[in-house]
């Protein structure tokens, strides 16, 4: 025949096809060998020698358990974060609509379900097929030859181990068929399509049909549409090539060649896949979460984090921790509340903003049981340092946030008036706090004797002076009144008293000093608020906490996270120490002045720190405790006074407890006080404490005489 002739193309066409299967023919031919399997073996029938060959199959192909999210749950069952390596959600085959695992099907391998671990019938199809459209339309392995790859792929621990997976070796793909092989033999044909939804990667860091169809549809995979799935489908073949959130021509495109093929295998009519067809994506993309920055308690989310990372019921070490909370679909129920965290939240923005030269924080802690129901902080969650941003958890302890805390200032004062009750000296001792004293460091009497020092400690007050009570010194916060309380308990007590309700002292050689009831010891809003709640349960200190309980991917209790507590005060003591933080919340107290005393009973203490750089209100109720913290710090997080500086735009001339930490605590805890039930706090045993004032009596003559000499002096510290 003439090479121009009329049917020298159509020639040329059959010869290039036949030639195409031989070399087909050939490369089967050569991989059968390769195996040393008979070729039935391959196509689904099984021999002598195939299952020889089965036995011989490393270990390694046995399937392990696909790697899960982990949930995290507030206290009334809401998502408060996920965790995960690979955001996916498994699925049982049922629960996948019928119309997508159809299309997955059309699309990857239409014979799925009538050939064996090798289709050669789909392998020459799908290449005839290909060259027609002269782009890759049908795929040439199987899904059960994907599926193997894909689990490589998923246990693959190194760049280099993923390298190899997908090298283009007949190395390679020997293994794989072998592989292919072992699953066939071993699970039905069901089993191994729904792994193969479950761990195809979708795009957009979604992996598995449920989570691609949550994030791209927000809807479930069971609930999936024709031109949904047909979009999905399109997708596992190159995720990124055709995600159609940056690619949408080329995904509608990709969309339309599925639909064309489950038209041309009869899955749908044509007339409706042309319809599916003249319609647009139909996006209604959902963001994938990631972690702790897409939650909307982000702060409590990282605390919880790190909680778990020093939990070692979950691991010997915290890699193995870390892997099993981003892959073992774990369940992890918190304290969180919403109502709580969101009142808190709305508090601290009101008073201090992200960019402000300060950092607003609160902790809210339940007594009796340590639960951690709320933590916020004025700087937002991210990298972002012109914004304010950081990633820095400045309200918890520095195991769980990096942060190395804030001195506490004169909230410290609780210790040491602790320690008088707890000593037996009455509540009504008369002590005269002049404006300044000057004692000598030897005269302090520390937990192994007097302190060995040569230096004087010069503590002073800033405006106020007067003879005092443990009722009045403590209500208006005198520090020399103190001081000279302080050389009678001596330090020991109030530091172990401390360190019994949390605050962390490791140093006492530098902690265990005189100014230590001004508190110049670091600590952060959480131990604060867990200190205090001490006195709200009537002296049982329980150590905060913010998880209850950890289930695995089954449901089975991994970690059950009981309370932790421990009696540090009598009962009384403790009432006693309620009953004069009680006065700052009434008439004449600066909480009362101030205009931030609740409906409910509270009670409360105020802190300056030296400079003014931090001020703290902690205030409580007898069901809740809320540590409320600002402290001074510019964007590279160096400590700063607070004094001239502008919070949520209002100027702040000299800052104190009472008047700038206060107000942030009272607007979060008048909106969270109607959760609360009602209660109240009680009345010091006076059998057991001395000094003890009658139920109700706001204030004494001497409590009266000692006003009007601070009075007539000027005002004590706030």
């Amino acid at each position: 025949m003439h090479p121009g002739g009329p049917g020298y193309g159509c020639l040329m066409t059959v010869l290039t096809r036949l030639l195409a299967m031989l070399v087909i023919s050939v490369v089967i031919g050569v991989l059968t060998a390769a195996l040393a399997l008979p070729f039935v073996g391959l196509v689904g029938k099984t021999s002598r020698a195939a299952a020889e060959a089965t036995a011989m199959l490393p270990k390694e192909l046995a399937p392990e358990p696909l790697a899960q999210q982990s949930r995290v749950l507030d206290r009334h069952g809401k998502v408060l974060a996920r965790f995960y390596d690979e955001y996916r959600v498994t699925v049982p085959l049922k629960k996948v609509a019928p119309v997508m695992r159809e299309a997955i099907v059309a699309i990857e391998d239409s014979r799925f379900y009538d050939h064996g671990a090798v289709d050669l019938q789909g392998t020459l199809r799908a290449f005839m097929a290909n060259r027609r459209h002269g782009e890759t339309v049908q795929g040439g392995s199987t899904l059960t030859q994907q599926l193997v790859k894909l689990m490589r792929l998923n246990r693959a621990d190194t760049e280099e181990e993923r390298r190899a997976v997908t090298a283009q070796t007949y190395e390679r793909k020997f293994r794989e068929l072998r592989y292919a092989l072992a699953l066939e033999r071993h699970h039905s044909k069901d089993w191994i399509l729904q792994r193969y939804l479950n761990l195809a990667y979708f795009g957009d860091g979604a992996y598995g049909v449920e989570a691609a169809a949550r994030h791209y549809f927000s809807r479930h995979a069971a609930d999936l549409t024709l031109r949904q799935a047909a979009t999905l489908a399109g997708l596992v073949k190159n995720p990124s090539g055709y995600a159609p959130t940056t690619h949408p021509r080329r995904a509608q495109h990709r969309r339309n060649v599925v639909l064309n093929r489950m038209a041309e295998l009869g899955k749908v009519s044509a007339k409706r896949a042309d319809a599916a067809q003249r319609r647009g994506l139909g996006l209604h993309v959902k963001p994938v979460p990631r972690g702790c920055v897409a939650s909307y308690a982000p702060w409590f989310c990282s605390y919880v984090r790190e909680y778990l990372l020093h939990d070692k019921a979950l691991g010997e070490s915290r890699a193995e921790r870390l892997h099993l909370l981003r892959t073992g679909g774990l369940t992890v129920r918190t304290t969180l509340d919403r109502r709580m965290q969101r009142a808190a939240d709305r508090a601290v923005r009101q008073h201090v903003r992200p960019t402000d030269r300060a950092i607003g924080a609160l902790a809210m802690v339940e007594p009796r049981t340590g639960k951690v129901r709320a933590i916020a902080q004025s700087r937002p969650m991210g990298g972002d340092t012109k914004k304010g941003e950081t990633f820095i958890n400045y309200v918890v302890p520095p195991r769980y946030g990096d942060s190395n805390g804030f001195q506490a200032g004169s909230t410290f004062k609780v210790f040491v008036l602790a320690a008088a009750i707890k000593q037996g000296i009455p509540l009504t001792t008369k002590i005269k706090a002049p404006p300044e004293v000057k004692i000598p460091v030897s005269r302090f009497r520390g937990c192994d004797g007097h302190l060995r020092s040569d230096a004087v400690w010069n503590p002073h007050n800033s405006t106020g002076s007067g003879v005092f009570n443990l009722y009045t010194g403590t209500r208006t916060s005198v520090n020399t009144f103190f001081a000279k309380l302080e050389l009678r308990t001596g330090l020991c007590q109030p530091y172990r008293l401390a360190k019994q309700m949390g605050i962390r002292l490791t140093d006492p050689d530098n902690q265990q000093v005189p100014s230590f009831t001004l508190g110049v010891v670091a600590t952060n809003p959480l131990a604060m608020a867990g200190a205090y709640a001490t006195f709200a349960a009537r002296g049982v200190h329980c150590e905060p906490r913010p998880v209850t309980s950890v289930r695995d991917r089954h449901g089975k209790v991994l970690e059950r996270v009981r309370k932790d507590c421990d009696r540090v005060l009598k009962r009384a003591e403790a009432d006693a120490v309620n009953q004069v933080l009680r006065g700052l919340q009434l008439p004449g107290g600066f909480g009362y002045q101030a205009g931030i005393a609740l409906d409910q009973p509270s009670a409360a203490k105020t802190g300056t720190t030296d400079k003014h750089r931090a001020v703290w209100f902690m205030g409580y109720t007898p069901n809740l405790v809320t540590a409320s913290m600002i402290a001074g710090a510019n964007r590279q997080g160096h400590w700063v006074s607070l004094n001239g500086q502008v919070l949520a735009g209002q100027y702040v001339n000299a800052a104190h407890g009472s008047t700038t930490a206060g107000p942030m605590w009272y607007d979060a805890m008048k909106v969270v006080q109607r959760w609360l039930p009602d209660a109240h706090f009680h009345q010091p045993d006076p059998t057991l404490v001395e000094g003890v004032r009658p139920r109700g009596e706001q204030s004494v003559t001497a409590d009266r005489a000692a006003d009007q000499e601070s009075e007539a002096a000027g005002r004590p510290d706030r």
